[in-house]
Parts: C-alpha cells; sequence; structure tokens
C-alpha cells in the first residue's frame, strides 16, 4: 500500500515523505520533482509557456505512473487531488494521509523554502495570504473528503509527523 501525502504548500509533503521513506525504507517519489525531471523545465516554466491546463494533464499522467509503483511514499502538489482521475489512480493502491498547518506557518514555510517559492508559480496573482485563504477554501472540503488519515503540522517537527503517521499505520 502506497502512502500518498495530499495537502497545501507549506504543510511539509515533501519533508516529511523524504523522512518517511528513510523511516519505513520505501522508495519516496515527489510528484512535482518527478514531472520536472521528466519535462526538464520547472514548474513556473512549464505553467508560464504551456498553460495550467497542459501542466495539469501532464501531473495526470507523471501520478498514473508514480500510483502503479507498490509500497512507496508519494508527495502530490497541492491541487492534484482537485481532479478525480487522480485521486482515482493514486487510491487504487494507495492511502491518503493530509498534512495540514495553519496559514501563518505554511505561508512562513513557503517563502523560507527558496526552491519551492523560485519554482512554484504564483496561482491567483495575488499576493500570497489572499491566494492561500481563496485557495484553502476551496481546496479543503476535498483535502478533508479525499483525506484517510489528517495530521496538522503546525507545532509539529518533521520527525514527529514521521513518527505520529508510522503510528497511526500500526
Amino acid at each position: 500500500m502506497n502512502i500518498v501525502l495530499i495537502g497545501y504548500r507549506g504543510t511539509g509533503k515533501t519533508a516529511v515523505g523524504k523522512a518517511l521513506s528513510k523511516r519505513l525504507g520505501r522508495q519516496f517519489y515527489d510528484a512535482d520533482l518527478f514531472l520536472e525531471k521528466k519535462l526538464g523545465r520547472t514548474i513556473s516554466d512549464i505553467v508560464a509557456s504551456e498553460g495550467w491546463p497542459f501542466f495539469r494533464e501532464s501531473e495526470k499522467e507523471v501520478l498514473r505512473e508514480i500510483s502503479a509503483t507498490k509500497d512507496c511514499i508519494i508527495a502530490t502538489g497541492g491541487g492534484a487531488v482537485m481532479d478525480k482521475d487522480n485521486v482515482r489512480s493514486l487510491g487504487k493502491n494507495g492511502s491518503f494521509v493530509l498534512l495540514k498547518a495553519d496559514i501563518d506557518t505554511m505561508i512562513q514555510r513557503i517563502q523560507s523554502d527558496e526552491s519551492s517559492s523560485q519554482q512554484r508559480p504564483d496561482l491567483l496573482g495575488s499576493d500570497i495570504y489572499a491566494e492561500t485563504r481563496a485557495l484553502l477554501k476551496q481546496r479543503m472540503p476535498v483535502y478533508e473528503k479525499v483525506g484517510d488519515f489528517s495530521l496538522d503540522t503546525t507545532n509539529l517537527t518533521v520527525d514527529e509527523v514521521v513518527e505520529r503517521i508510522a503510528r497511526h499505520l500500526k
């Protein structure tokens, strides 16, 4: 069974995914990085030159490919589960873990992660607080519906999050 990490930017999906894969001895896939390697460009470049529909279709193909792998850890992009086909692909062989955090924590993490802030495009073209609030309002009900297990990472270290997920899996 795959462990599929879902949630908004800055909730810890990539950091937790890497640490969880080491803890459990499983392969780790960051869907965004996998897509960037496959297409040879950053997500920002892909969206700027090809547009969001092309990116989402490419993301769907990558998630279908990754989800066919067994017993791995998958960190999805924040919008991946907004597509029912992605949920279906990932859910066939996976359990969804929703990582959440308060808005100030997410934004602080996003802004302090240089690679993420440079490579991830603005989604709405507005300031980061307005964008985050608007997208969370849209996405949180879907995240909550899809998530099999939910964990607030606001005041937890990566190791504490990994420990709680590992305990939940037993």
